[in-house]
């Protein structure tokens, strides 16, 4: 019987792997929850979305025992966690926004440490940081203080700690914040290795294309609220219909290119300053707008680049659920970088 399988049958509780209802918390006058719900599955990933501020660290830290709630309860495998933190604890890892390493110490030693940690002896925690050495490709760094690590290194020496005591259930806060491309797909595979082993998983993240590839679930949270759930695909139904895309060539006519095409767009045109892309919805028009746009924008003499029809995103379910866009996509632009994300695969603080 594998550990997790000893687990489940053990507490006897046969509920979701994460449940949270009703969840407030305030810091003074500023009210970071209010009045949370959502469920995780066990095996399931469920990705949490919203901007910065919008209140997805602070459900972690409950969730994790490092905050309690003003209000309403959360329970982790059964386990309430304000009344049996303790016990909630033995169950979960977490990896935060930032590395909790010793910097000072090897990678082998942080991950030693941490076994004994979790009241393993102490050739149990040299075997189990062997392993998660060898797991997560950092052998060869392993003797060397972890202040030399690069970024991504640093990220995966954090989760292979986060992992010593088998959690059933991960917490990953922003996971792969401030990764390289390769780094951020190389963290993606972990985590699909780590759902198909059976453990539930909830991650925070501002990438949507993170939340697109992993998430069996999705919540968007704004405000302190959960405005929206459901799979990536519930969530780019929510849209309906075709977006026509392009790239206003001279970005000081990005103003007029919007007036142009204002009247074919069912709601208001997407517009990304950075990159002077505009995205026009449709609905079910299809290549007749696409006619249409072209036709506008040349009675004004607005050159482009890029036309292209496609289908809603989960960016642009994002936009039209929050009103704005994710806080990565405003300073590095949605659409540009959207597309480099999803073919080279390239952060919200958060309460």
């Amino acid at each position: 019987m594998d550990t997790l399988t000893a687990l489940y049958a053990s507490t006897g509780w046969s509920g979701p792997a994460i449940l949270a209802e009703g969840l407030h918390k305030s810091f003074g006058d500023v009210q970071a929850l209010c009045g949370v719900d959502f469920a995780v599955e066990r095996g399931q990933v469920l990705a949490v979305l919203g901007p910065n501020g919008a209140g997805k660290t602070t459900a972690v830290k409950i969730l994790t025992t490092l905050l309690q709630p003003d209000q309403g309860r959360a329970l982790i495998e059964g386990r309430d966690v304000v009344r049996s933190a303790a016990a909630v604890r033995e169950v979960i890892g977490l990896a935060g926004q930032s590395a909790a390493i010793q910097e000072e110490l090897t990678g082998r030693d942080n991950l030693e440490i941490m076994g004994r940690l979790y009241h393993l002896d102490k050739g149990e925690a040299r075997q189990r940081a062997a392993q998660l050495l060898e797991r997560f490709d950092l052998v060869d760094a392993a003797d060397r203080p972890s202040k030399g690590y690069s970024g991504g290194m640093q990220r995966r020496l954090d989760l292979a700690a986060s992992l010593v005591g088998r959690p059933a259930v991960l917490f990953l806060d922003e996971p792969t914040t401030g990764l390289d491309p390769r780094s951020r797909l190389g963290m993606w595979d972990v985590i699909r290795d780590l759902v198909a082993g059976g453990t539930t998983l909830l991650l925070t993240t501002q990438y949507l294309d993170e939340a697109d590839e992993l998430a069996d679930e999705i919540v968007v949270i704004d405000h302190g609220r959960v405005i929206a759930a459901g799979t990536a695909q519930d969530l780019k139904d929510r849209v309906g219909g075709e977006v026509v895309e392009f790239v206003v060539t001279d970005r000081a006519r990005l103003g007029e290119a919007v007036d142009a095409v204002r009247p074919l767009s069912d709601g208001e045109p997407n517009v990304d300053p950075e990159t002077a892309q505009l995205g026009v919805h449709v609905g079910d028009r299809g290549s007749d707008a696409l006619v249409q746009t072209v036709r506008a924008l040349d009675a004004v003499g607005i050159d482009t680049e890029g036309m292209a029809l496609r289908r809603p995103s989960l960016d642009d379910a994002f936009l039209a659920l929050t009103g704005h866009a994710t806080d990565t996509e405003s300073v590095a632009g949605p659409k540009r970088s959207r597309r480099a994300r999803r073919s080279e695969s390239a952060t919200e603080g958060g309460r």
